[in-house]
């Protein structure tokens, strides 16, 4: 029997707006032992990312609800520290979906389970910018918002782990990147570190009008991450062939009663010329991870990405840390370094 204790996270109660610490319960118990080609996984980060706020409501969405008592769900990085598989032994290093706890048994057939290069880029990144947030920039930006040489690429939610990076290939793709983001010290990280041509800080009284005269050429390309205010802002800059891929609507998640929410398709789908669009989820692309992190991870050496991440120790400390997704505390990427 082994002595380790698995400590995890799990849904106490369904959040009504704004979640908060009393929603979350943390539990203790002993770690699990792998059976036949299976393995103990040891948590070293966890990401916090803003779809797990979907996850806690029991309302219709593109995956089931977390069940009362159920472990919250998570991307993690982790050590392999028992192993009963020839293909993982102890010290690999590898990223999954096993939730806000410390250990977890795994096999090589789960979903979302991949061996992660330490060479390619920090392990951390895993989780961030070579993991599901930059894979999520990259095949939503790519594949469903096609820039072109030349053309204007409005981002949302610039400064984050998904946003940043979304500018960045938009930059290497030849293209004209401008951000939105929350405040001062943000703009000023996307254009100066980040390379962005311009950011708008969504909170100034006249947003609007600063975003029109960064955009003189309207916008071809919008990735939305947001949606309210900034999603209104943008549309009636959108050119005729516009392609908007929908990532998230972060301002409606902790709304209390959708049937208020003007959702993007209900906007986009108003104007004149309503542009190509749809909602993607970074999973239709699942055979294409390994390749994407590693052009992701090149990008890193290249000095062609750049990347923040805001660090929180301890799993005990993610329910408080998880809501500076949705007060804009945190800077970049959000992940508990667990272990």
């Amino acid at each position: 029997m082994s002595d380790r204790t698995n400590v995890k996270v799990v849904l106490k109660t369904r959040p009504e707006g704004m979640v908060k610490e009393e929603n979350f319960d943390v539990v203790s118990e002993p770690a699990g032992q792998p059976g036949d080609n299976q393995m103990l996984v040891k948590t070293l980060w966890l990401s916090l990312d803003p779809y797990m706020r979907g996850r806690m409501s029991d309302r219709a969405s593109y995956a089931k609800p977390l069940q009362i008592g159920e472990v919250m769900t998570g991307g993690i990085v982790g050590e392999v520290v028992e192993s009963n598989c020839a293909d993982y032994p102890e010290g690999t290093i590898v990223s999954a979906m096993h939730g806000w706890q410390s250990y977890a048994v795994a096999g090589p057939e789960d979903y979302r389970l991949f061996k992660v290069d330490p060479t390619l880029a920090p392990i951390s990144t895993a989780v961030g910018t070579t993991g599901m947030p930059g894979q999520t920039a990259y095949f939503g930006l790519l594949k469903l918002g096609k820039p072109q040489p030349g053309e204007t690429v409005v981002v949302s939610a610039a400064s984050g782990a998904v946003g940043s990076v979304v500018g960045q290939i938009a930059k290497i793709k030849g293209c004209r990147a401008v951000g939105v983001a929350g405040g001062a010290e943000k703009c000023r990280y996307v254009v100066e570190e980040l390379g962005f041509d311009a950011c708008v800080d969504y909170k100034a009284a006249d947003f609007a009008e600063q975003l029109k005269k960064v955009c003189p050429d309207g916008v071809d390309v919008y990735f939305e991450n947001v949606g309210g205010d900034v999603l209104d802002a943008v549309a009636p800059l959108l050119n005729k062939g516009a392609r908007v891929p929908v990532c998230g609507f972060i301002s409606a998640y902790n709304t209390t009663n959708m049937a208020d929410v003007k959702t993007p398709e209900m906007v986009l789908s108003a104007l004149p010329y309503p542009p190509e669009s749809r909602f993607f989820i970074v999973t239709e692309w699942i055979e294409e991870f390994e390749s994407s992190s590693k052009q992701l991870g090149d990008w890193i050496k290249e000095g062609k990405l750049k990347y923040r991440e805001t660090i929180v120790e301890g799993l005990e400390n993610a329910p408080n840390a998880f809501k500076m997704l949705f007060t804009g505390e945190n800077f970049g990427k959000l992940m508990i370094k667990v272990a």
